[in-house]
């Protein structure tokens, strides 16, 4: 037997807003739910695991733990500048001349997702 994660959770201050650009960012299909405590988004398909947002009243003060590397479905580049469109900003980019390389973001409460070479990307590099 073992285990699969089946939810993805996010302390945060705004759960609508963040789930909003969590949603958009990773593409999920379906509108983001609400209550009292947080906001949720959930993978109808069971494919991906469901996120969910829980209302905090403290602030994030240090480095995350954990954090999401995300390899896009377009070019590098152009996935960075999508981010940025949905209010990420660049914390770190360690993008190098020869392609290769990594930037680190924030989403709109401070926590970090680093966003890699697309497939092609390092089919190019690699190959």
């Amino acid at each position: 037997m073992t285990s699969r994660i089946r939810n993805l959770t996010f302390d945060c201050a705004d759960p609508a807003r963040l789930a909003a650009f969590w949603r958009d960012a990773l593409g999920y299909d379906d509108p983001v739910e609400q209550d009292d405590e947080g906001a949720w988004i959930e993978d109808p398909s069971g494919a991906r695991p469901n996120l969910l947002f829980l209302i905090v009243p403290e602030g994030k003060t240090a480095k995350n733990r954990i954090h999401f590397d995300l390899q896009p479905d377009r070019p590098k580049n152009q996935e960075v500048h999508r981010l940025q469109r949905l209010k990420t900003t660049i914390a770190d980019d360690r993008r190098k001349p020869d392609g290769t390389g990594w930037v680190v973001m924030l989403d709109p409460e401070g926590n970090e997702l680093c966003v890699e070479r697309s497939p092609a990307e390092r089919e190019q590099t690699e190959g």
